[in-house]
């Protein structure tokens, strides 16, 4: 039962949370600092969900995996050449793949 409890407060929050950016007065979305923070937030949490990810070792620790950092420098080069998402996700995946199979 908690976990219904849990999941329908956590549904609740995440429709109150939308209807409050839909509800909020026009003045306060033309300000131009909350513009800026609403441009930055998105990035600086992707930017840290993937450092994270991509530095996790075993339980909360973070570890160097060389052949999970070889897919990540694949992707970045892939997106510095503007490649499609498919190309980078599949760059990525062969280049780990392959440092994995190599013993890295």
């Amino acid at each position: 039962m908690t976990l219904w409890i849990v999941l329908v407060a956590t549904a609740a929050g995440c429709y109150l949370l939308k209807f409050a950016g839909l509800a909020a007065p026009r003045r306060l979305l033309d300000n131009v600092w909350l513009r800026r923070f609403a441009t930055a937030v998105p990035l600086a949490l992707l930017a840290a969900l993937i450092a994270v990810e991509a530095l996790r070792g075993e339980g909360q620790a973070l570890a160097w995996d060389t052949a999970r950092m070889g897919g990540v420098a694949a992707a970045v080069a892939a997106l510095v050449l503007r490649a499609p998402f498919l190309v980078v996700v599949v760059a990525a995946a062969a280049v780990t793949a392959g440092l994995r199979a190599l013993g890295l």
